[in-house]
């Protein structure tokens, strides 16, 4: 159990520094920074589509980001992106680890509970044997005595 709190925590702090190093590819890479371009582009589309729709404005011209701040936002997004999907998949696992834990837990319990019945069930089939051959024994002392 603490082994996989420890690794827990080691996952989650080596995340850190991959996010960061994601950010820095981000203004090296020219593949990479037009994929973070493009997504923070589409990004800053939809939110000013979304605000002036609640406003009830209509988007006349939609003003891109220069590409300075558009790959910072896009290194941001895919950053904050691997992080999250990091925690979300050692939240997961530690739930799919407990459920296992219960279910085997259940089924050691259903084990020792099926053979408590089958031994009560035994001892009952005995205790019947006995109570015939007492009650046989008192029937034929009671003819005896009579």
């Amino acid at each position: 159990m603490a082994s996989v709190k420890l690794a827990t925590l080691a996952i989650r702090t080596i995340a850190k520094p991959i996010a960061n190093s994601l950010k820095n590819q981000a203004q090296q890479h020219e593949s990479f920074r037009r994929v973070c371009i493009e997504l923070a582009q589409w990004s800053h589309r939809s939110e000013v589509r979304l605000r002036t729709g609640l406003l009830g404005e209509s988007p006349k011209s939609i003003k891109p980001l220069n590409d300075t701040r558009a790959i910072q936002n896009g290194a941001n997004s895919l950053a904050e992106g691997f992080l999250f999907l990091v925690a979300a998949g050692l939240i997961i696992g530690e739930s799919w680890r407990a459920a296992r834990k219960d279910s085997n837990r259940r089924d050691v319990v259903n084990d020792r509970l099926a053979d408590l019945e089958g031994r009560m069930k035994a001892m009952g089939s005995r205790m019947d044997g006995v109570l015939q051959e007492l009650g046989s024994k008192l029937d034929e002392d009671r003819r005896q005595d009579f």
